[in-house]
This record gives C-alpha cells, sequence and structure tokens, in this order.
C-alpha cells in the first residue's frame, strides 16, 4: 500500500513537472515570437554620410562550399574605402589559390594575403586573425568567417551602431543554405531554435553580451582594451568572448538586423553530430546556467512526454496540440517572416523532428569534455580554453549517440 502511494505521488509529480515545461515552453514560443516582430518591425536607420575606412579581417584554412563567391562578395561592397586582408597557415592550403584568383579579378581593392604559421594559442583560428590585424590599416575591424556569403549594402547597414562610441560591438545573425537532408535539419534548428532564442536574450538582456563570428565589427580601440586577440587565443567559443569581453569592460554590444547568408556543404550525421557537440558543450561552458535553462524551451519534447505519461488523456492531448501548434508559428515568424530563410519556408513541418534531435544532443551536452574539431581532438576546461590531446573515448561515445539517434 505504502510502495503504492509513493509511486502515485512520484508519478504526480513526474506529470505537474512535465506540465510546468510545457507551460514554459509555450511562454517562450510566444515571447520569441513577440521579440521577432519587435525587432525587425522597422529597419534601422542608415547614415550614408557615415563610412569610416574598414579592415575586413577574414581567417580562412582549407576550402568552403562556394568559396569564391563567398569571398568575393566581400569585395563587392558599396563602401568608399576598405582592405580585406585574408589570413591561412599552410602555404600550401588550396584556398591560396582562390584569394590569389579574387586579387587578380578585383585589382583596384586593397587585398592582401598573409600566409604564416605564427601560433598564439590553441585556437588556430585566433592565430590567424592576430596575424591579419598586425596588417590592418583602419581603426574599425570587421570579422567574418570565410564561408559567409553578403551583399554590397552589409559594410554600410553594419558598421551604424558604431556611431555610437559607448559601442564597443557589432554582430549579425544569419540563415543557413545548404543541401542535404541532414544539413536541412541542422539549419531549420538553427534559424528556429538557436536564433530565436537570441532575439528572446536580446530583449531580456536590453543587448546581448556576446557575439558570433559569421560577423563580428569593433573598433581597434576595444580589441586592445580586453587584451587583443591573445586574450581569447585559447578559448573554443572566440566569437562568444569577442562580444563577452568587451561587455565585461563596459562597452555595449548590438544585434544588427542585417542578416549574413552562411553557405554550407551538406554533411554527413556524423559531421553534423560532431559540430553540434562541439558547439553544445561550448554552449554549456559560456553560459552554464543559460544551457541548463534551455529545458524550459524543449515544448515538443516535454508535452509528448507528457501525453505518454498521462496514457493520452485529454489533458496531455491538449499540452502537445498546444506546444507543437506555437512552436511552428514561431518558427514561421522567426525563420520565415524575419530572417526569410527558404528553407524554413519550405521545410517548416521537419521543425518538431529538429526539436527531437536537438534535444538528444542537449542531453548529450552534459557528458565529457572532449571534441573534434579540424580534425583534431582537443579537451574542453571549465572556463572554455581548449587543450590538444589524444581522447579515443570522443570516438565510443559519438558512435554511442549516432546508434541513438
Amino acid at each position: 500500500m505504502f510502495i503504492s502511494t509513493l509511486f502515485t505521488n512520484f508519478h504526480l509529480i513526474i506529470i505537474g513537472f512535465l506540465l510546468i515545461l510545457c507551460v514554459s515552453s509555450i511562454w517562450f514560443y510566444c515571447y520569441a515570437i513577440y521579440a521577432a516582430i519587435t525587432f525587425f518591425a522597422e529597419p534601422r536607420p542608415i547614415d550614408l554620410e557615415f563610412h569610416p575606412p574598414v579592415s575586413i579581417l577574414k581567417p580562412i584554412c582549407g576550402l568552403d562550399s562556394d568559396a569564391y563567391e563567398n569571398l568575393a562578395s566581400f569585395c563587392q561592397q558599396d563602401y568608399p574605402e576598405y582592405q580585406i586582408i585574408f589570413a591561412v597557415r599552410n602555404s600550401k592550403d588550396p584556398c591560396i589559390e582562390v584569394v590569389e584568383k579574387i586579387i587578380a579579378n578585383f585589382p583596384d581593392l586593397d587585398i592582401l594575403l598573409i600566409v604564416s604559421d605564427r601560433v598564439i594559442g590553441t585556437n588556430l583560428k585566433v592565430s590567424n586573425l592576430a596575424n591579419a590585424v598586425a596588417k590592418a590599416k583602419y581603426e574599425i575591424l570587421v570579422l567574418a568567417d570565410s564561408d559567409i556569403r553578403v551583399g554590397t549594402d552589409y559594410l554600410q547597414r553594419v558598421i551604424q551602431p558604431l556611431q555610437d562610441e559607448s559601442v564597443g560591438v557589432v554582430t549579425c545573425m544569419y540563415r543557413t543554405l545548404t543541401q542535404g537532408w541532414i544539413s536541412t535539419l541542422e539549419a531549420i534548428s538553427i534559424t528556429t531554435d538557436f536564433h530565436a532564442g537570441v532575439l528572446v536574450s536580446n530583449i531580456q538582456e536590453n543587448g546581448i553580451k556576446y557575439a558570433f563570428g559569421c560577423t563580428i565589427a569593433m573598433p581597434k580601440k576595444v580589441l586592445e582594451a580586453i587584451g587583443g586577440f591573445e586574450a581569447i587565443a585559447d578559448y573554443l567559443a572566440d566569437d562568444f568572448q569577442l562580444g563577452y569581453l568587451p561587455v565585461q569592460a563596459g562597452y555595449k554590444a548590438v544585434l544588427s538586423d542585417y542578416i549574413v547568408e552562411h553557405l554550407h556543404k551538406g554533411s554527413t550525421l556524423i559531421d553534423v553530430i560532431k559540430r553540434q557537440i562541439r558547439w553544445a558543450l561550448c554552449k554549456r561552458v559560456s553560459r552554464p546556467w543559460g544551457y541548463l535553462g534551455l529545458i524550459f524551451t524543449y515544448g515538443v519534447v516535454t508535452s509528448l512526454l507528457l501525453l505518454i505519461a498521462t496514457d493520452g488523456s485529454m489533458l496531455g492531448w491538449l499540452a502537445l496540440c498546444i506546444c507543437w501548434l506555437t512552436r511552428l508559428v514561431m518558427a514561421w515568424v522567426v525563420g520565415t517572416i524575419s530572417l526569410k530563410d527558404p528553407i524554413v519556408k519550405k521545410f517548416v513541418w521537419l521543425v518538431p523532428g529538429c526539436d527531437l534531435l536537438s534535444f538528444a544532443i542537449w542531453c548529450f551536452g552534459f557528458i565529457g569534455n572532449t571534441i573534434e574539431w579540424r580534425g583534431q581532438k582537443m579537451k574542453l576546461t571549465k572556463d572554455g580554453k581548449l587543450q590538444v590531446q589524444e581522447d579515443k573515448s570522443y570516438q565510443l561515445s559519438t558512435k554511442v549517440l549516432t546508434k541513438t539517434l
């Protein structure tokens, strides 16, 4: 009798907890809709008289999908004065041929290619940036990953918030253009889940406190104030730190309304799992409480669990229908209306499946501290720094997750 009562009470506690998670998820979805509508309600004013000279730093390694088109888009800016610095480590890297072609095709532009194996820390991308900034002529720096494509108005719009001297960092969101079912699921998750969280955070925290590698605009003096690239040379989340550290130094980080395009070639399931695990661990160490709080945003999963826990009750079905419907509306508003993502517009019905996969990755993000990045196995310390090492357990854990999925 006692055991039966105990089991019943425990069952009711589980149902109550799942119901709370469902309600919190619905609130999050509605708030994300509000955040997206509010953020994109009116276009930001553009002062065409504000166009300080800019140095664009492009760290590159290997050939990305559509590498020439991506890199060349930065050479077609409707902007009076800027330079582009491409930085690569290996003199035999195939991307050098692409950069040389760009230099030949845009002879009137100030373009510089730096090939240097100088390393200042574990994160080799940051070493490339450090090698590039040494040749930067101008005070305003714009950092952008190699797999990003932009329009001709990109520079003019991105640097606008820097008119305010209290602004130390400007960053952008992105929409991912890709091919293949696996990469499509990943792209949908990024646009409708990750960016929804960014928009909510932007309102709740009165501005963001981090940045994204797709675009980071900042004055040199801000970079110097945080200790230069040397200060982040051992961090996995270098882009996060480039937004976080200036905020800690008293500057503002601003989210631009300009959306860049992230061109991504098709990936295998293993590639996606490795990348998602790396990002999950990165988010966990960068913002541990924020990472834990994601449990309140997985309404698709918790409503499904509630339906099972209540044996298909009316309450379970009601919670599931409301959660899933609100989630799909949020995905449509954030992905299609706000970010104008063509993949979300075509495959919005895949959102529940993306959330199930995302939840599995989130759970796995609490396990271990080893990642694989550009062929190297690395250990992620509690403060987010990288340590190169050989670890056979990572390969085993990845296989386990692959079988689970």
